[in-house]
């Protein structure tokens, strides 16, 4: 990998980190917008790392309630089933 691109990855990670932490879901804009200053470069590979890790966040928490919608209809099901079993 690339330094600019260790660079960004970290500075990213950690830029989502406190964005969780405080709540505010545009210090990446804040932080890009900065670097972009003194380095164009940085800033779009910081901002793409940052486009990964959100997208990747919500790819999760989609799969997540996924998952938890699945396993209350199999619980559901399994219910359904014990019960007419003992009819």
């Amino acid at each position: 990998m690339a330094l600019i691109d260790e660079l960004a990855e970290k500075l990213a990670a950690e830029t989502m980190e406190a964005m969780r932490k405080y709540g505010d879901d545009r210090l990446f804009m804040e932080v890009g917008n900065y670097i972009g200053t003194s380095s164009p470069s940085l800033q779009e590979a910081f901002m793409t790392a940052c486009r990964l890790h959100m997208a990747e966040q919500r790819g999760r928490d989609f799969f997540e309630k996924r998952l938890r919608e699945l396993d209350a209809k199999a619980r559901k099901a399994a219910q359904s089933d014990a019960s007419g079993d003992e009819a």
